[in-house]
């Protein structure tokens, strides 16, 4: 009898400890997400107190206490993620190493650029704030010298490799191929605010439009009251040239003391005669000439003008005076002669010999 007694009090102990881990199993997936098979194992393997029946006789049930359950630290893994990766690329500069020159007394922008065997283009190209109307330079200048004719642009931001060789009319692999440019397949980044030099190209130059009457027609057409001659004189006593023509300076550029007589080239109605306003302020006091017959003549810095708009004027009539307003560094005459707004070589055109003081 004691021995069955015995028997169902054990049994009894084991149901409880089932039902203890039981409920620890639960209350484990409830708090921590789930329990793994470790802790299973620790929590089952709990060893219980020893009955006291065994050690005094006595039929006394006592509850086992189990240890407390110590969670186990779940480690990250994190061998599977991808490391940086150490060749991600970067847009490398333009890394140009350019001469410089500081103006002497008497330099000129052709005297300068034979003598680094580029054309008068590229050293505007290379120094964008130099004047496109000067006769001289201003002694001590720097400029800078491109190895090899063409431009020098600033990149602005929002601007790409096929905007810049549109703007100055050249392939972008014109662009591409001059090497210290750094421009690197296949991104071909820009990096704003640096400089590119752009070969083959010419910076230009924005030019003055006149009106082409002061008077029309029923027709709305040109009215013209006297047409030009078609021939050509010069606009001043001297001939003495010190800026010829070429793709940024379509004129001839006539040195002359301030105050000398400037004469109409040919006869025909004066069209403008005033400042050049706003982007045209290099030609300071201009006057232009429309002769009726597609050609037009401009006479432009000068320190006084003497005629007015819808003047008739005749070849040789005095009309003003030389000088040295707008963008220019002295006094002289900068002369064009236009054939349908075709700027032209005015050498072309005028009879006579000059003198080269460029």
């Amino acid at each position: 009898m004691m021995n069955e007694q015995r028997f169902w009090h054990r049994l009894s102990g084991h149901f409880i400890l089932a039902g203890g881990a039981l409920i620890l199993l639960a209350l484990g997936q409830f708090q921590w997400g789930g329990v793994t098979e470790t802790e299973l194992a620790v929590a089952t393997a709990v060893p219980t107190q020893p009955s006291l029946v065994e050690e005094t006789g006595v039929e006394t049930a006592v509850t086992p206490t189990p240890l407390p359950l110590i969670p186990i630290p779940v480690l990250n893994d994190s061998s599977l993620v991808p490391l940086p990766n150490p060749l991600t690329y970067q847009t490398k500069p333009p890394a140009h190493t350019f001469q410089m020159h500081e103006v002497a007394r008497g330099e000129t922008p052709n005297i300068i650029a034979d003598k680094y065997g580029i054309s008068a283009d590229t050293l505007l190209g290379g120094n964008s704030w130099l004047s496109q109307e000067s006769n001289q330079l201003q002694v001590g200048a720097q400029l800078i010298i491109l190895p090899v004719d063409g431009v020098l642009h600033k990149v602005r931001a929002g601007e790409t490799l096929e905007s810049i060789a549109e703007l100055y009319r050249v392939t972008p692999q014109a662009i591409i191929d001059y090497a210290p440019n750094n421009l690197e397949f296949p991104f071909y980044r820009l990096v704003p605010e640096s400089e590119l030099v752009v070969p083959g190209a010419s910076i230009g130059q924005f030019f003055f439009t006149a009106p082409k009457s002061v008077a029309t027609n029923a027709a709305g057409q040109p009215q013209w009251k006297v047409f030009g001659t078609g021939t050509y004189i010069w606009p001043s006593n001297g001939r003495c040239i010190t800026q010829f023509y070429n793709g940024f300076h379509p004129a001839v550029d006539v040195s002359a003391s301030e105050g000398s007589p400037v004469y109409a080239s040919d006869t025909g109605t004066v069209t403008y005669a005033s400042f050049a306003a706003g982007t045209y302020y290099d030609y300071g006091n201009l006057i232009v000439i429309n002769h009726g017959n597609g050609f037009e003549t401009f006479y432009a810095h000068l320190s006084s003008i003497g005629v007015f708009p819808g003047q008739t004027v005749t070849q040789g009539d005095l009309i003003g005076f030389t000088g040295n307003t707008g963008r220019s560094s002295g006094p002289h005459i900068h002369f064009e002669i236009r054939d349908n707004d075709f700027r032209t070589n005015p050498l072309d055109r005028l009879g006579g010999g000059y003198q080269n003081c460029s």
